[in-house]
C-alpha cells in the first residue's frame, strides 16, 4: 500500500525524469577497447558498447528501462 509520501515521491519522479537529454551524459574509451557511457545522476544507469555509438543507444535502452520501474 502507497502511503501519501510514496505517491508524491513517484510524481515527483515523472517530472524530473522527462528524457534523456534532460541529463549530461559522459562518453569514455575503456581500457578494452570499448566505449562506456553513463548518466552521472542516476544510480545504474550505464551501459557499454563496442562504439560509440552502440554506447549511447544501449544507455538509452537502459535510461527507459529505469523510466518504466520508477514511474509505473
Amino acid at each position: 500500500m502507497l502511503t501519501e509520501l510514496d505517491t508524491m515521491a513517484q510524481e515527483l519522479n515523472k517530472l524530473l525524469m522527462k528524457s534523456l537529454k534532460d541529463y549530461k551524459i559522459i562518453l569514455r574509451p575503456d581500457d578494452n577497447g570499448t566505449f562506456i557511457a553513463y548518466i552521472p545522476a542516476i544510480k545504474g544507469c550505464h551501459a557499454w558498447g563496442e562504439i560509440p555509438e552502440a554506447a549511447l543507444s544501449e544507455l538509452n535502452h537502459v535510461f527507459e528501462m529505469i523510466q518504466e520501474e520508477y514511474l509505473v
